[in-house]
């Protein structure tokens, strides 16, 4: 990194740090762990957006990509990622790749992520990107994320990276027992509530977090996955 990208960089974790506590009587969590942060340290993010806003990578806020997406804010990501509660040798999958950016956050943290992604143009970028930047253990599949992979479940967590008005059926039977599902539930243009779903033989937990405001998740009436090397 540049001096200036190592001073955005510490400015971007100072801001979620101040967010962590500002948010913690909602979220219960008055920290994030140091694998998380170590992380959001650890990925470029001015590599994962667009040319000509990498002077906004690191301000905390969503920024767009093109398509109708956005890549999320750094907090969010982060307080995602802490609430999947995953290890070092996970498997997850995240629906909504959109530039990668939360996908190379994930790989820092577990074996292997799975991301799907609706729009060809995106999935293809972000699968070239990830590749680029040495993300060997992020796999792209162009495809319906209400769907989900069902290939390689169970996961060991999922993350969706965009609103859905209902918890998808499918990312419910892919998740392994005793993981978490993190989702964004909600009207485009309603209220929409971060949850933590677990699920516990066959059951399931909701925890509401925090208001939020995503993308609505787009759904396909005719699904043709690819998968991106």
């Amino acid at each position: 990194m540049t001096v200036d990208e190592q001073a955005g960089m510490s400015r971007m974790l100072e801001d979620i740090h101040r967010e962590v506590l500002y948010t913690a009587d909602e979220t219960g969590l008055a920290s994030f762990h140091q694998a998380v942060m170590a992380a959001m340290a650890s990925v470029p993010r001015m590599r994962f957006v667009p040319h000509g806003l990498e002077s906004a990578a690191f301000d905390n806020g969503p920024l767009p990509i093109g398509h109708g997406q956005t890549i999320s804010q750094p907090y969010i990501v982060a307080l995602m990622s802490e609430l999947l509660r995953v290890g070092k040798e996970s498997v997850v999958l995240e629906v909504g790749t959109g530039s990668g950016y939360q996908a190379a956050v994930l790989s820092e943290l577990v074996r292997q992520v799975y991301s799907l992604e609706l729009v060809p143009e995106l999935a293809s970028e972000a699968s070239e990107r990830l590749h680029r930047l040495g993300y060997h253990n992020v796999e792209v599949r162009q495809g319906d994320g209400y769907h989900g992979w069902a290939e390689h479940s169970p996961y060991d967590g999922i993350i969706v990276t965009a609103a859905a008005p209902h918890i998808p059926h499918a990312l419910i039977e892919q998740l392994r027992d005793g993981a978490r599902l993190v989702i964004p539930v909600g009207d485009a243009f309603g209220p929409q509530r971060l949850l933590v779903v677990t699920k516990h033989n066959g059951k399931l937990d909701e925890q509401i977090i925090l208001p939020v405001a995503f993308v609505p998740l787009r759904h396909s009436t005719v699904d043709r996955p690819t998968t991106l090397h």
